[in-house]
């Protein structure tokens, strides 16, 4: 998935006097840019729901008896994964690497915004329109699909809160090794794979081999796919959310030590 390479106009931040005017302005800037670029939208809201039905009927012919989740609850969780994947990562890569490739970000930090608030203003749009489409596979799936509505709608909340942060530092670590926008579609390859595969995405690590669902619970993504599909179907064994958060966690705070050490700023020249 790509962006637009267009250049938000730094001086509309500037205006801003508060932090959260600043946001406001960035996230304003981003999300006309975002709305321009009608390829990134039109895959971010249509490849889910292919996704979805896709994977409903590989599903359909794996046995599922003992995960406690049925073939649509299983789709359905995929599906917010697929959209928190594609809407906020592998979209923030692209917006991150054209906007450093486009001197946005350079000429942003002659202002008074600071560097977190660049990063997080620049994800506002990726993160809001990745929240919504959530919200609307859950109200989907609860009026068209049979499923329950969430059980524990917090941890629901929670989870979906944490993958949204998680993506977006992960998108800027990624960014790190992008050069330009057209690359952007290869470095976030790895991460979209190995989350689609091992982190319960579709298919519940409880079906895994033992030592290849301990291996899986490590990877980024697991811990807060974890909490969403529990506080959506259902809640599981309280250490296990313990400790989904906390690998979720873990994962953001390297991710967070790696932007602050490695991000560039200026241009791959």
């Amino acid at each position: 998935m790509t962006t637009s390479t267009t250049t938000a106009p730094p001086t509309a931040v500037r205006a801003s006097t508060t932090a959260r005017g600043r946001l406001a302005a960035l996230g304003r800037a981003e999300m006309t840019l975002l709305a321009r670029n009608r390829t990134a939208v039109i895959v971010a809201l249509l490849v889910p729901s292919a996704m979805i039905m896709a994977m409903k009927s590989t599903l359909e012919q794996v046995d599922l008896g003992g995960t406690g989740l049925t073939v649509a609850g299983a789709a359905l969780t995929g599906g917010i994964g697929t959209v928190l994947i594609q809407a906020v990562y592998m979209n923030m890569v692209a917006a991150y690497v054209a906007r450093r490739e486009d001197l946005v970000l350079k000429r942003l930090r002659t202002g008074e915004v600071s560097d977190g608030e660049i990063l997080t203003g620049t994800a506002l749009p990726s993160a809001a329109l990745a929240l919504a489409q959530s919200a609307l596979i859950i109200v989907t799936g609860a009026a068209f699909f049979g499923v329950t509505a969430p059980r524990r709608p917090e941890l629901l909340l929670a989870g979906l809160l944490l993958a949204v942060v998680l993506l977006t530092v992960l998108a800027a670590v990624t960014s790190i090794l992008t050069r330009t926008v057209q690359t952007a579609q290869l470095t976030t390859l790895p991460l979209f794979l190995v989350s689609m595969m091992g982190s319960g995405l579709f298919v519940p690590l409880a079906i895994f081999p033992g030592p290849l669902a301990s291996a899986c619970e490590l990877l980024p993504l697991t811990g807060a796919m974890t909490l969403i599909r529990s506080g959506w179907l259902g809640v599981s064994d309280g250490t296990d959310l313990l400790g989904a958060a906390l690998s979720g966690l873990v994962w953001t705070a390297l991710a967070v030590f790696a932007v602050q050490r490695w991000f560039r700023w200026d241009p791959r020249r």
